[in-house]
């Protein structure tokens, strides 16, 4: 495998963006007092931001990607971002190496 340079700034780029959106976020977030309703809509944006970037490749694919995005939405539901990043990424590894 080889790796552009462009492509690898690219993710550095995207992962300092989230990194400092999230941050700020959470700084801002901090200084209001915020009821049980609008943290658990908080709470519901990561995985649907997740669900909202997979979605278009979930049927586009082959039936191996269709089935990685399948367990990673259903991880998105009850897990936390990384760990549902985690586990869809270990799903793709393992379908396509495996079948």
């Amino acid at each position: 495998m080889i790796l552009d340079p462009t492509t690898v700034a690219t993710i550095v780029g995207m992962a300092i963006v989230t990194y400092l959106t999230r941050i700020g976020g959470l700084a801002l977030a901090g200084r209001f007092d915020l009821g049980p309703r609008a943290q658990a809509a908080l709470d519901a944006i990561p995985p649907a931001v997740l669900v909202a970037v997979i979605a278009p490749s979930m049927l586009a694919t082959g039936w191996r990607e269709t089935v990685a995005s399948a367990i990673t939405v259903l991880a998105a539901a009850r897990l936390p971002l990384l760990a549902t990043i985690l586990i869809g990424v270990l799903a793709i590894v393992a379908l396509r190496h495996l079948m």
